[in-house]
C-alpha cells in the first residue's frame, strides 16, 4: 500500500509539472514530508534530484514542440544556478536546528524552511492570479532592465536553494512579467531552468546526505511518465486556462503548508 501511494504521487508530481512547468516541486516537498514522513531538509534534497530529472525530460520533450527558449533560460538558468549551489551547499547546512526559543514559542530549522517555502508561494500565486491592468508587448532589451533581471534571478536562486524547489512557481511569473512570453513557452523554459537549477542544488547536497537511490530513480522513473502525461493534456488549454490553473494550485498548496505547520 505504501508503495503504491509513494508511486501514485510521483506520477501526479509529474503530471502537475507537466501540465504548468512549476508546481511539481510544490507538490514533492509536502508529499514526502507529510505522506511519506521525510524531515524537511531531507525532502528539499530529494525534491531537487526528483524535479530536476523530471524537468529535463519535460524539457527534451517540449524543445520538439518549439516551445524553449534556449537564449532566455540560460539568462534565467546561470545566475540562479551559481545561488542555489552556494546556497545548498554552505547556507543551508549551516542554519541551527533551533533558530529561536523563547517561553511560548519554538523557531525550529524544520518549521523556517516550511513556512518560508509557503510564504514564497503565496506571494507567487497572487502575482499570477492578479490582472495586469496593461499588456504591453515591449521585450527587455536595455542593459538596466538587464542587470536587474540578472539580480533578481540570482535572489531567487537563493530562495530556491532554501527551500529545495526547482522554483517553476517563482520563475514563470518572471517570464511572464519580465520577458512577455507566452504563458506556454514560458512553462516549456522553465523546465529547462527547473532542470539546471535543481541537478545542481542536489550536487551541493551530496556531500551532506547519505541519498537512497534505489527510492530516488524509482520515484523520478514514476514522475517522468507523469510529466508526459501533463504536457499532452496541456495541449487542451488556452494560455489563460493555464495561467489561473497554475496561479490556485499553488496558492492553494501554500495556504495548507501554512495552516498545518502554524496552527497543527
Amino acid at each position: 500500500m505504501i508503495e503504491f501511494i509513494e508511486y501514485f504521487c510521483a506520477l501526479l508530481i509529474g503530471v502537475i509539472l507537466g501540465l504548468t512547468g512549476g508546481g511539481g516541486s510544490i507538490l514533492t516537498v509536502p508529499l514526502l514530508v507529510y505522506i511519506l514522513n521525510f524531515n524537511p531538509l531531507i525532502a528539499s534534497s530529494y525534491s531537487l534530484f526528483i524535479v530536476g530529472i523530471t524537468s529535463t525530460f519535460g524539457t527534451l520533450i517540449n524543445l520538439k514542440k518549439g516551445n524553449v527558449d534556449l537564449k532566455t533560460g540560460l539568462l534565467f538558468a546561470i545566475p540562479s544556478l551559481i545561488s542555489v549551489y552556494i546556497t545548498r551547499k554552505y547556507i543551508v547546512h549551516s542554519i541551527p536546528e533551533i533558530i529561536i526559543q523563547i517561553s511560548f514559542f519554538t523557531l525550529t530549522k524544520d518549521l523556517f524552511l516550511m513556512v518560508l517555502f509557503a510564504v514564497v508561494m503565496f506571494f507567487a500565486a497572487l502575482s499570477m492570479l492578479k490582472v495586469p491592468k496593461i499588456t504591453p508587448l515591449e521585450v527587455i532589451e536595455n542593459k538596466i532592465s538587464l542587470y536587474r533581471i540578472v539580480f533578481q534571478v540570482f535572489c531567487v536562486g537563493i530562495l530556491i536553494g532554501l527551500i529545495g524547489a526547482g522554483g517553476g512557481f517563482l520563475i514563470i511569473p518572471a517570464l511572464v512579467h519580465f520577458t512577455k512570453l507566452p504563458i506556454k513557452k514560458a512553462i516549456g523554459t522553465s523546465l529547462f531552468i527547473i532542470a539546471c537549477n535543481s541537478l545542481i542544488g542536489f550536487s551541493g547536497d551530496i556531500q551532506n546526505i547519505n541519498p537512497d537511490w534505489n527510492f530516488l530513480f524509482i520515484f523520478a522513473a514514476f514522475a517522468m511518465t507523469g510529466i508526459f502525461i501533463g504536457i499532452y493534456i496541456s495541449r487542451y488549454f488556452n494560455d489563460r486556462s493555464l495561467k489561473k490553473i497554475f496561479g490556485w494550485f499553488v496558492l492553494t498548496m501554500s495556504v495548507f503548508i501554512l495552516t498545518k505547520e502554524v496552527l497543527f
